[in-house]
C-alpha cells in the first residue's frame, strides 16, 4: 500500500509540474499586454518557448521516473504555444520540407534504437560476452580496456550500437551489477569514438557532406582520447570497487554464431545504408528480417524500450521548434560552451547552425558537440538507449554526480587540446 501511496503522490506531483508548463504561455503572453519588460514573444529577451523548453528539462531531472509524459506535455505546450502567438508559425509549417526532413529522421532514429536493441539482445544471447572475462585482466584495467574497446568500435559504427554491446558486456562480466558512473562512462566512450570519424557519429557525417574533409576532422580524436584516459580510470576504478569481473563458469556454454553473424550482418547493412542512402535503420531491418529465417529473434518490445524511444522521439522534435537562430560569434569560448549545451540540446540542428554561421574550428567543434552529450543521460542518444537497460542510471542527479569523471574530462580534454592545436598548428578556423 505504501508503495502504491508513493507512486500516486509522484505521479500526481508530475501532473501539477505538467499543468504548470501547459498553462504557463497563456499566463505569459497575458503579462505581455501589460508590462513593458515583456515584446510580442519574448520575456526578458528570452524567447518563450525556450523557458518552457527549460522547465521541461527541469522536470526530466526531478520526475526522472515520468520523463516521457513530462517530455510529451512539454513538448505540446511549446506546440501551442508557438501555433497561438507566434505569426510565423501554422498547421502548414508542420508539413513545410524542414519538417519532413525532421520527420524522416526521427523515423530513422526510432528504427536505429528499436533495431539496435534486437542487435543488442543478440549479442548477448550469443553467449560470447561470457568468455571475454577470460581476456581481460581481472583488476579495474579489465573496465579500462573494456571501455577503450566502445571507443575503437564507435570509430566505424554508429554510437548507439557500440554503446548497446558495450553494456551487454559489461553487463555480463560484472555480474549485473554496473555502476551508474561506468554506464555514463560506456556512453562517453562511444561519443568519444565518433568524434573524429565522419562514419562514427551524425554530426561528423553532416559537417562531411557539407564539404569539410574527413582530415579536417580527424584531429578531434585528439581531445577524444585525452577525455577518455581521464575519465575510464575514475569510471573503472568505480566499477571494480562495486563489483569487479565475475569468474564465469562457460563449461557448457557455446558460441552461438548465427547469432554473431546476425549480430555483424546487421552492422554491415547500417554501414551499407547510411553510405548509400544516408537511412540506416534501413539496413539494420532488412537485416533483421533476413536474419530471422536462420535464428530465433526476440522482436518483443518492453514497455521501458518503447517509452525510451518515445521520449527520445519526442525530445528531438521539441529542439526543432526553439528558434535558435543564431549562435554567439564562432570562437574557443563559444565552441566550448556548445559542447554544454549539446547535452540538453539536440546536436544535430546544433551542428547545423554552426556551419551555417562558420569560422569554427571543426575538429575541436565535433569533439564538444559529440562528446558534450554524455554530460547528461539524455544528452545523446546512445545515453537513452543505453539508460533503457539501466533504469537508475536515469536520474540527472546520479548521472552527474558518479559520471562528475565525464564533465572534468571534457573540461580537461578541451583546455589541453587548444594547446596542443595552437603548438602544431591546427588552431585554424573556417
Amino acid at each position: 500500500m505504501q508503495k502504491i501511496h508513493q507512486g500516486t503522490k509522484r505521479s500526481f506531483l508530475t501532473l501539477l509540474f505538467c499543468l504548470f508548463v501547459s498553462i504557463m504561455p497563456n499566463l505569459a503572453y497575458a503579462a505581455n499586454l501589460t508590462t513593458p519588460m515583456f515584446s510580442s514573444l519574448t520575456a526578458f529577451g528570452v524567447r518563450y518557448e525556450i523557458l518552457i523548453f527549460i522547465f521541461m528539462l527541469i522536470g526530466i531531472a526531478v520526475f526522472y521516473k515520468n520523463t516521457t509524459d513530462v517530455a510529451i506535455i512539454g513538448t505540446t505546450s511549446i506546440l501551442l504555444f508557438k501555433l497561438a502567438f507566434d505569426p510565423n508559425f501554422e498547421m502548414a509549417t508542420l508539413s513545410s520540407d524542414p519538417f519532413i526532413d525532421q520527420y524522416l529522421e526521427l523515423i530513422n532514429l526510432a528504427g536505429l534504437l528499436l533495431g539496435f536493441g534486437i542487435l543488442a539482445d543478440s549479442f548477448e544471447k550469443s553467449h560470447l560476452p561470457y568468455f571475454i572475462p577470460k581476456l581481460l585482466p581481472k583488476n579495474f584495467l579489465g573496465g579500462v580496456i573494456l571501455l577503450l574497446l566502445i571507443f575503437v568500435i564507435s570509430t566505424f559504427l554508429d554510437n548507439i550500437a557500440a554503446a548497446l554491446i558495450g553494456y551487454s558486456i559489461a553487463h555480463t562480466i560484472f555480474n549485473k551489477k554496473v555502476h551508474i558512473g561506468y554506464t555514463a562512462a560506456i556512453v562517453a566512450a562511444s561519443n568519444a569514438g565518433g568524434a573524429g570519424s565522419v562514419v562514427g557519429d551524425t554530426t561528423t557525417t553532416i559537417m562531411w557532406l557539407n564539404g569539410h574533409s574527413p582530415v579536417t576532422i580527424l584531429p578531434a580524436f585528439i581531445p577524444a582520447i585525452i577525455a577518455l584516459l581521464f575519465f575510464s580510470f575514475f569510471a573503472a576504478r568505480q566499477q571494480y570497487k562495486w563489483s569487479p569481473l565475475a569468474t564465469v563458469d562457460t563449461q557448457g556454454s557455446k558460441i552461438d554464431w548465427l547469432k554473431l553473424a546476425l549480430v555483424a550482418f546487421i552492422l554491415i547493412l547500417c554501414i551499407v545504408a547510411n553510405a548509400l542512402f544516408h537511412f540506416p535503420a534501413l539496413g539494420i531491418w532488412v537485416a533483421i528480417y533476413i536474419g530471422k529465417f536462420f535464428t530465433d529473434i526476440n522482436f518483443k518490445i518492453e514497455p521501458s524500450t518503447f517509452s525510451s524511444t518515445i521520449f527520445l522521439l519526442v525530445l528531438v522534435f521539441s529542439a526543432t521548434l526553439i528558434p535558435i537562430e543564431t549562435l554567439p560569434e564562432a570562437s574557443l569560448s563559444s565552441t566550448f560552451a556548445i559542447g554544454f549545451v549539446s547535452a540538453v540540446f539536440n546536436n544535430i540542428p546544433l551542428t547545423q547552425l554552426c556551419l551555417d554561421q562558420g569560422g569554427y574550428n571543426w575538429a575541436l567543434l565535433s569533439f564538444a558537440v559529440g562528446f558534450g552529450g554524455s554530460m547528461i543521460w539524455f544528452g545523446s542518444s546512445a545515453g537513452v538507449a543505453v539508460c533503457d537497460m539501466d533504469n537508475k542510471a536515469r536520474s540527472m542527479v546520479s548521472w552527474i554526480r558518479y559520471g562528475w569523471h565525464i564533465i572534468i574530462g571534457y573540461v580537461l580534454a578541451f583546455l589541453l587540446s587548444v594547446l596542443i592545436f595552437d603548438v602544431t598548428g591546427l588552431l585554424t578556423y573556417d
